[in-house]
């Protein structure tokens, strides 16, 4: 059995999270400039009650404790995250505002004219927090019991199966124009505008599969036989689902996306600033009880050094435009 997904990163991460700590206590006794001087905002790019927003709380939580500053929580949603990482982009350069989304509005909503800002001037990327596994489900509908079962009927009747996904031009709109054209199948794409609505059709049987982010309450589902996992976007298996391969074992390593959470600053923020939060943050994902409940939902926790987040940044947006371009894919 591959070695799980959070074994797998377990180790570089917490590399990473002992190198920021020694940068941190070396920040303080260095005598870093007077910041916090007021409440943080944090802004989640996404509706409150959801995973990633779970998961923002508790880490401001644990930053308030360590900052012994408020860290007040904003949820700002809309345009797939665009909407929030654009008000972190216009917020004053003083450490004061950050934000909390996946890398999309930054390395794929662009490509698609739906960011109103530009994302390698405007934003200081600070520190990725945690990955997000991709899985793909099959619903009532289907009958499929595995992914090679999905493709034949694919295969068979081209365009009858009905893929759901998020949006139009989501991460799981990539993965699907990705298994297309490796499989030279075609199936029927069914964009939906948030994950709450899809998950409800889907356990109607409005569709035969989506994709969706991994969570708690999407795993419930899955152990109560209303969903069947068929293959997971993500580095290697997770620890909920090691039956589940993951799309590269499956063959097509081009399709096995996962989704990355950061925090990002407003460009310009002074540098100290900048240096403080990566290490503040990655000592709060080195907390034993927030990993748990980042594990408890199939997230990763990740930490590390901004520039390594600036450059995976980057490179997926250099893969998400190659994609974009070759599968045609527009924002509406």
């Amino acid at each position: 059995m591959p070695m799980s997904l959070k074994r797998a990163l377990r180790r570089c991460s917490l590399m990473a999270l002992g190198l920021s700590l020694g940068a941190s206590q070396a920040w303080a006794q260095a005598g870093g400039p007077a910041w916090p001087t007021k409440p943080v905002r944090l802004v989640v790019a996404y509706p409150a009650g959801g995973v990633s927003d779970t998961v923002a709380r508790a880490l401001a939580d644990k930053l308030a404790v360590q900052l012994a500053t408020p860290v007040l929580i904003e949820n700002k949603a809309g345009a797939s995250g665009s909407l929030g990482v654009d008000a972190v982009a216009k917020a004053a350069p003083d450490g004061h505002t950050l934000g909390f989304a996946a890398i999309s509005p930054l390395a794929l909503n662009p490509h698609l004219g739906t960011s109103p800002f530009d994302p390698f001037k405007d934003i200081a990327p600070v520190v990725s927090v945690m990955y997000s596994p991709v899985l793909l489900l099959a619903t009532p509908a289907s009958k499929v019991r595995d992914f090679r079962d999905l493709l034949a009927l694919a295969r068979r009747q081209p365009g009858a199966v009905r893929w759901a996904t998020s949006g139009q031009a989501s991460l799981g709109h990539i993965m699907l124009e990705q298994i297309q054209a490796a499989s030279r199948v075609q199936v029927t794409h069914i964009p939906y505008k948030g994950g709450g609505q899809q998950m409800n059709d889907a356990l109607g049987g409005q569709f035969e599969v989506l994709s969706t982010n991994a969570g708690a309450a999407v795993l419930q589902h899955i152990q109560a036989g209303r969903l069947r996992p068929l293959a997971v976007g993500a580095p290697a298996r997770i620890d909920s689902l090691p039956e589940v391969p993951t799309l590269a074992e499956l063959g097509f390593p081009a399709a096995n996306v996962s989704s990355l959470f950061g925090i990002y600053a407003p460009a310009k923020t002074p540098a100290s600033v900048l240096e403080r939060l990566n290490s503040e943050i990655n000592q709060a994902l080195a907390a034993p009880d927030l990993r748990s409940k980042l594990d408890a939902t199939d997230n990763v926790p990740t930490g590390g050094k901004a520039a390594d987040f600036a450059r995976q940044i980057a490179q997926e947006s250099e893969n998400h435009l190659r994609i974009i371009r070759a599968a045609a894919i527009t924002a509406h």
